[in-house]
């Protein structure tokens, strides 16, 4: 289905709301979980929103090409979504600090306990903004490190270093092994 995206875009470029609501359909839900691995759930309700209203009046400058090589409709989205979070991420971090009670199950197994969860929510927390994206896109939405790099606007060495030392940072806190 991701490849028809392009085509999908070309459609929303010439006004079709139909084209669009297709993408947000596909890919509406994949961002808000990102999102709401970097931010309280309301703020990344927000942010998404933003993201597609931003996607709906930049549809033009979506090139398929990016600086790490070739972009998809996928990245280019997460990438604005990503954008869009910098931008607030000092009200996050206040927010974040404030909303401890934060219950999302997103990032862990729908069978895990309330307490893993949590205690995924907090190792999740602990992490650096940069790192948590990283992780959040690579192990949470199946993003290649390329396609993380290309989403982040960030080196691909640089991804690849943030989700090695995130998973070890949650397998620390978590108390799980290597294997």
């Amino acid at each position: 289905m991701e490849d028809e995206d392009p085509a999908l875009l070309a459609a929303v470029c010439d006004g079709s709301e139909r084209a669009f609501n297709t993408l947000i359909d596909r890919h509406q839900q994949a961002v808000r979980v990102f999102l709401r691995g970097l931010a309280a759930r309301e703020d990344a309700d927000d942010i998404a929103q933003e993201t597609f209203l931003a996607a709906w009046t930049q549809a033009r400058s979506f090139r398929g090409q990016s600086s790490k090589g070739v972009a998809s409709v996928r990245s280019w989205l997460f990438s604005i979504a990503w954008r869009k979070a910098k931008g607030a991420q000092r009200g996050w971090f206040r927010s974040r600090r404030r909303d401890t009670t934060y219950h999302e199950t997103s990032a862990g197994p729908a069978a895990a306990s309330y307490e893993t969860r949590l205690s995924l929510q907090q190792a999740l927390a602990s992490l650096s903004l940069d790192q948590r994206a990283a992780v959040m896109l690579c192990l949470a939405h199946g993003f290649t490190h390329a396609e993380a790099a290309d989403a982040l606007d960030m080196p691909l060495g640089t991804v690849k270093s943030h989700v090695a030392r995130g998973r070890d940072r949650l397998r620390d806190v978590l108390g799980e092994s290597d294997e």
